[in-house]
Parts: structure tokens; C-alpha cells; sequence
């Protein structure tokens, strides 16, 4: 008796302590501001956007200042090491560089828009790790009400079999229960603080585990609100099959890479074609050579026309389309994957459907068994045994009923995450 009471204190100074009340909505939120991970996808696609810019800029004017002051033997020219003979002077100098290519046949076109491309698969990445983590706080969130709903279930049966201890001990001091029913009475007690000693396990346990959904290293309690029942499930999971295949971020970043591959094998075959650019230079010399005129500018066109490269451009291009190639078949595996996991999730969620008709039926025969039970020990007409089975199967009732509920949420959550439509 006194264990009893100590359990109950135990369990009652466990929740004494006054936690925010928390929607799933807000807890999303919270996540999604706060995750870690979700901090990470956003910054890598920060960094592949850095990456268009850095495509971009090839078709943009090159300038760069130059500044050169040189002491050289007067009248010498340059001789080994160089084709062309230069006279060597005496002389500072400062001028401006300039280069711009004009025409490449599309090649840094097409290398800046392959580099959009992966920007976009990138973020259709952190999509999905937005999702993933979504779906991570929804089961946890899930969790921790199945298992402050079990842990309910069982406090009232520790209540009720303290209640029922407490009348069979008094009866037994006037002879009207045997020491039998006493003893049977304070081990059915203790069976049922054993069960509420797991149940404070698991609650505590849930609630470490949706502070690390939320994103926080730190343990942190919450009062957490009974989400509405979700829409009838589809009867089917075909149409589901054709909006994950459509929804997906995975498959979207999927078919973005493989674009971006091929506009980079786009953009190698075009190495094998001239590219035309102007440059441009200009300046004015400080202390000098007298014999050096004290300015200089020039203009002109360069043409570069590849002939012999050891093969490199045309293994580049190769390369480049085996790659897209080899992710096309990569794309074709990923959607055989989705449709299965949708339809084994169609499976799994419409189970839990019909689980959770099946436990309300039991839950309902358990406590109409337990009434009838509880009556005909009043009237002597069976044994504690009795009772304190029917008030176990109860109990397991409530407990599978809870286990039940939440269960199918989430499994409706992970239908909808695979088919796409996660709200």
C-alpha cells in the first residue's frame, strides 16, 4: 500500500510541472526554424546559387589593372626562353587589361544554365529535407500523445485496483474476504505499478524524442494537442502512385540533374568549336627610358581554334553524357522505388484502419466484461482471479485503443509523405 502511494506521489510530481501547450502546427514550425539539418540544405543551396554566378560571370567583361616596374641591361633584347625578340628597357608602368568573349557557339551559355540546373535540383533537395523533417516531428509528436494516453490508461488502473486493495483489506478485517483475496488484491496492485512504472519510461522516453525531432540537444517538455482525425483514406493507392511520382521533391531533383548533365555534354561538344574574343589593353608609363613613348594602347581579336587536345574535349563530352544517361536509369529505378514504398504504405495505413475499428470493439467488450465482472464478486459469485483479469483486459483495451489511434496516424502521415501530399 505504501509503495502504491509513493508510485502515485512519484507519478504526480512527474507532470506537476506546468508545460506550453504545443499544436502540431506549431511544432512544424518550430522545427523548421530551428533543425539543423534543415539549416544545412538551406545554406548548401545558398552555395549553389554561387555557383550560377560564378557560370555567369564567363560572359561578362574580364578588367584588371596592371602595374609593372622592371630594371633591364639598356639595348639587350630578350633572347632563350621566349620566340618572340622584345627590347628590354627601364621603365615603370600602370594599365588596364581587358578581355571579352564575343562568341563561343553557346558553350558558356549552356555551362551557366547546367548550373542552374543544379541549383535547382539543390533546392528541390532541401525540400526534401524540409519534408523528412516534417515527417520525423509528426511521428515523434505522434509518440509522445500514444504514450501519455497509455500512460493514462494505466494510472487509472493502478487507481482502480488501490480502490479495490482498500475494500478487501477492510472486508477482510470483518472476516467478509479471505487473507486469498487480500494477497491476490496486492499483487494485482503491484503488477499494476509495474505497468505505470513503463508507461513513466516510455513517456519520458517520447518526450527526449520529440525535442530531438524539434531540433533541440536539450531535453524540453511540452503539453501536446490532440490533432483532428485525418480524411477517409483513398480507396485505392493508384492515384496516389501518380501524385508521388508528380510531387516528389527527390524525383524533381532528379530530373533537374539529369538536365543539368545534359546541358554540361552540351556544353563540351561545343569545346571542339572556335571561340572568338576581344582584348584590350592600355596605359601610361611612370619614370622611364626616354626612348620608350610615354603611353601605349592596343586593341584586338584573338580566335582560338582547338586541333589537337589528346582526345580530352571529346572524353569531357563523353563522360558528360554517360553521366545523364546513368542518371535517366538512376531516375527510372527511383520512381519503381516510390510507387512500391506508396503502395506498401497504402497497405500498412489501411491495417491501422481496420485495427483501430477492431481495438474500439475490444475496449468496449473489456469494459463491459469488467462491470460484470466487478458485480458478481460483490456477489460472491466468482473469485478475485476473475476481477482482476477482467480489470487487466481492460486496461490492455484502453492501452491497444490508444496504440491503435496513434498508430494509424501515423501511418496515414507516411501515406502522405510518400504520395507527396504531406500538408
Amino acid at each position: 500500500m505504501k509503495r502504491s502511494l509513493l508510485v502515485m506521489a512519484a507519478c504526480a510530481a512527474l507532470h506537476a510541472q506546468t508545460a506550453p501547450t504545443l499544436t502540431l502546427e506549431e511544432a512544424e514550425r518550430i522545427a523548421i526554424q530551428n533543425h539543423p539539418r534543415i539549416a544545412a540544405a538551406k545554406l548548401a543551396t545558398a552555395s549553389s546559387q554561387e555557383t550560377v554566378h560564378q557560370a555567369k560571370a564567363i560572359l561578362q567583361p574580364q578588367v584588371g589593372v596592371n602595374m609593372t616596374g622592371s630594371v633591364a641591361e639598356h639595348g639587350s633584347l630578350l633572347g632563350a626562353g621566349q620566340l618572340q625578340p622584345q627590347a628590354l628597357y627601364s621603365r615603370t608602368a600602370a594599365g588596364v587589361s581587358v578581355s571579352q568573349t564575343v562568341f563561343d557557339f553557346g558553350r558558356s551559355k549552356m555551362l551557366s544554365a547546367a548550373a542552374e540546373a543544379r541549383a535547382n535540383a539543390q533546392s528541390e533537395r532541401a525540400n526534401s529535407v524540409r519534408l523528412e523533417v516534417r515527417l520525423r516531428v509528426r511521428d515523434a509528436y505522434y509518440g509522445a500523445l500514444q504514450a501519455q494516453r497509455q500512460l493514462k490508461a494505466v494510472k487509472e488502473n493502478v487507481d482502480l485496483r488501490s480502490l479495490t486493495y482498500r475494500q478487501i483489506a477492510a472486508l477482510a478485517k470483518s472476516n467478509l474476504r479471505s487473507t486469498l483475496d487480500v494477497s491476490f488484491a496486492e499483487l494485482n496492485l503491484a503488477e499494476a505499478e509495474l505497468l505505470l512504472n513503463r508507461a513513466e519510461n516510455d513517456v519520458r522516453a517520447s518526450e527526449v524524442d520529440f525535442a530531438a525531432a524539434l531540433g533541440f540537444p536539450d531535453g524540453r517538455r511540452y503539453a501536446l494537442a490532440d490533432p483532428a482525425d485525418p480524411p477517409s483514406l483513398e480507396p485505392s493507392a493508384e492515384d496516389l502512385v501518380t501524385k508521388a511520382i508528380a510531387n516528389r521533391p527527390e524525383i524533381a531533383a532528379l530530373k533537374l540533374q539529369i538536365q543539368a548533365s545534359r546541358r554540361q555534354a552540351d556544353s563540351e561538344a561545343r569545346q571542339l568549336w572556335p571561340s572568338v574574343s576581344l582584348i584590350g589593353a592600355g596605359g601610361y608609363f611612370g619614370p622611364r627610358d626616354s626612348r620608350i613613348h610615354p603611353s601605349y594602347g592596343a586593341a584586338g581579336v584573338n580566335v582560338t581554334i582547338p586541333v589537337l587536345t589528346g582526345g580530352l574535349f571529346t572524353s569531357r563530352w563523353k563522360e558528360a553524357e554517360l553521366r545523364a544517361e546513368s542518371e535517366t536509369q538512376e531516375l527510372r529505378d527511383l520512381e519503381v522505388r516510390i510507387a512500391r514504398e506508396v503502395r506498401l504504405a497504402w497497405v500498412d495505413a489501411d491495417n491501422a484502419r481496420q485495427r483501430l475499428a477492431l481495438t474500439s470493439k475490444v475496449l468496449e467488450q473489456a469494459v463491459r466484461t469488467l462491470k460484470l465482472a466487478q458485480t458478481r464478486y460483490e456477489l460472491g459469485l466468482s473469485s478475485i482471479v476473475e476481477l482482476g483479469q477482467a480489470q487487466l483486459s481492460r486496461t490492455a483495451g484502453e492501452v491497444n485503443a490508444a496504440a491503435a489511434r496513434y498508430e494509424y496516424l501515423r501511418k496515414r502521415n507516411m501515406l502522405d509523405y510518400q504520395a507527396g501530399l504531406l500538408p
